[in-house]
Formats: structure tokens, C-alpha cells, sequence
């Protein structure tokens, strides 16, 4: 029966998305505008491994074998972490998307060849545990399985084998992250531009009010703000994060086909909704944004959209708390 149950489910799944991309594409049958950045002279571009070249690697113990593909099974459905880790509806694969494997699309395998190193976000050096530390603490609004855990260890496990044969500290990163529209946000954005392209290309999946879509309860397209999306202290609230991420992977299997600027308009748009509260919120929203305005400078937190000044509530979505005891700041010391 649960193996009957499983697959109603994933043909329910897949249904909605085939339903959803077609949907799309009727929008837009204009094929040739569908295109990625091209990868600049001398980028290192490392193809990640498979999950088939997991499954065939002879030179992995059967061990560390099981703990590489628990990792990935936690990855694509981090929502069997719910309530007790994650404590909304997004998966690691929501943003991170094709296994982690997928350029344009936040790659997981620099992080296991670039850390430990500096990060801004919290001013210190950071490990590669502590990197996944984050992403459950701001994009899922939870807080991290415990250092050294079988839960952490699957994980980071998964993102070392994704850098397998990777150069380790190469910077030089093809189709790294999600800033390839650059940073700057153009003086010309437009909320009511960006309503109306997220009214014609992101609803069907998304919902009218970004709450995503379900299936039998299953997640199948994550919602894009309100409780159950990323809090305010997640990489996507930045625009220049979303608008990247958005032009190189939506609408879903047409990436490219969104201009620069409908890219802009829409990530301004979707980021002027409300969504649960920054973890390191002091209880005002301005405050806070200039406290962590390396951060929040591309970001609309704590300023005023339409009347209101976005983030100046107590609401933390699902999650009985405000702060998880994994962010703390660290200084290296000799003594």
C-alpha cells in the first residue's frame, strides 16, 4: 500500500508539473529566446557526479556509501525533517536545484572545495557544516541538525562526494552562486511590472499568493513567501540573488526565456511580500537592517514597500522560536 500510495503521488506530481510547464510554454512558444550565461575564458567548470556514479562507485565503502545517499535523500526531501529541523516547506533542492549539481542554479560542490573560509553574512570563518548550518536556519526557518550528527554528517557527506575530483580553493567558479545579473539593482524596477509577470509566468506553479503548491500534503512547487516560504534572512530575499536565480531556472524548464528585466521586476516583486522573521531580528526591523546591512543592503527588509515597512512584525511562521542557538559569532584566537 505505501509503495501503491508512492506512486499515485509521484504521478500526481508529475502531472502538476507537466500541467504547469505546459501552461507556460503556451504563454510563450518562442523557443529561441531560451538561453544560460556562457561560462567566461578560464572558469573552472566541474561536472558533479551522478546519482547512478554513486551507485557504481566500486571505490566507495558500502558504508560511507549508504551515508552519501542518505545525504542526498535528505537534500531532495529535506521536508522529513519537519518540525524538528525545518519548519516551513522548502526542500535544499527548492533552490539548489537538479540534485545540486546544476550550474546557474547554486551548485552545491563549492562549498566543499572553498570552505572552510570567510563569509560576510556573519563576519567569521566558516566550515562547511556551518554553511548547511544556515541554510536551515534562514531559507527551511529552522535550526541546523547538531554538529557532528548523522543527519549533518549525510549531508555534508552528499556535497563532498558532488565535489569529487573537483580543484579544491579554485575561486575561478563557472556557473557558481546566483548573482550572474550582477548586483546592482536597476534604478528602473518595478513592483506592478513585476506583479504582472509573476501573474502570467509564476502563478500556475507558484499559486496567486505565492503558497506554493501541494500534492496530498507533498510539496511540489515551493511557496514563494508567506509562512511557509524562506524567512527574511534567507540568500533569496536579496533581489540580485532572486533575480538571477529566476532568469537562469524559471519558468520551470524554459531558463532564459524571462528578460533581464522582467527578472528584476519579478524577484522585486516576490520580495516585497512578507514572510517570517529575520532569526537575528532586534525588534525593530530598520534597526536591524542597518545592523546587518552588508547583508540586507539588497534587500527590501526594513524598508517601506506600498505603505508598510516590510519585516516590523514578531510572526516566525511555524517555528516555536525566534533565534536558533547554532548562530553564533566566532573570533579565532592564538591563546
Amino acid at each position: 500500500m505505501k509503495l501503491l500510495n508512492a506512486i499515485t503521488l509521484s504521478l500526481a506530481a508529475l502531472f502538476t508539473a507537466s500541467l504547469s510547464v505546459a501552461a507556460i510554454a503556451m504563454q510563450n512558444n518562442d523557443v529561441s529566446q531560451v538561453k544560460l550565461p556562457s561560462m567566461k575564458p578560464g572558469q573552472y567548470d566541474h561536472q558533479a557526479p551522478t546519482l547512478a556514479d554513486i551507485e557504481n562507485d566500486s571505490e566507495l565503502h558500502p558504508e560511507l556509501k549508504k551515508v552519501v545517499l542518505k545525504g542526498r535523500d535528505l537534500f531532495m526531501n529535506t521536508q522529513q525533517l519537519r518540525g524538528k529541523y525545518v519548519f516551513n516547506d522548502m526542500n535544499c533542492k527548492s533552490c539548489h536545484m537538479g540534485e545540486g549539481r546544476m550550474a546557474w542554479s547554486g551548485p552545491v560542490w563549492p562549498a566543499a572545495t572553498t570552505l572552510p573560509d570567510f563569509r560576510g553574512k556573519n563576519g567569521h570563518v566558516n566550515s562547511l557544516e556551518e554553511r548547511i548550518a544556515g541554510c536551515f536556519s534562514f531559507s527551511m526557518n529552522g535550526t541546523a541538525p547538531e554538529y557532528g550528527s548523522d543527519t549533518m554528517l549525510a549531508l555534508a557527506a552528499y556535497h563532498q562526494y558532488m565535489a569529487k575530483g573537483a580543484k579544491v580553493y579554485d575561486r575561478n567558479i563557472g556557473g557558481r552562486g546566483f548573482s550572474s545579473l550582477g548586483k546592482d539593482i536597476p534604478k528602473d524596477v518595478s513592483f506592478g511590472q513585476g506583479a504582472a509577470v509573476y501573474a502570467n509566468n509564476c502563478a500556475v506553479c507558484h499559486g496567486p499568493n505565492g503558497e506554493g503548491k501541494k500534492v496530498d500534503g507533498e510539496v511540489v512547487f515551493p511557496p514563494l513567501w508567506g509562512d511557509g516560504s524562506y524567512n527574511w534572512g534567507a540568500g533569496m530575499t536579496r533581489i540580485f540573488t532572486a533575480a538571477s536565480f529566476i532568469q537562469n531556472n524559471m519558468p520551470l524548464g524554459q531558463p532564459g526565456r524571462l528578460s533581464d528585466k522582467e527578472a528584476w521586476d519579478v524577484a522585486y516583486f516576490i520580495n516585497a511580500q512578507e514572510r517570517p522573521q529575520d532569526p537575528r531580528y532586534t525588534g525593530d526591523a530598520k534597526e536591524t537592517r542597518q545592523k546587518y546591512l552588508n547583508f540586507h543592503k539588497a534587500t527590501l527588509y526594513g524598508t517601506e514597500v506600498n505603505g508598510k515597512v516590510l519585516g516590523q512584525h514578531d510572526n516566525t511562521g511555524e517555528k516555536p522560536f525566534l533565534k536558533p542557538e547554532v548562530l553564533k559569532p566566532r573570533t579565532f584566537s592564538d591563546k
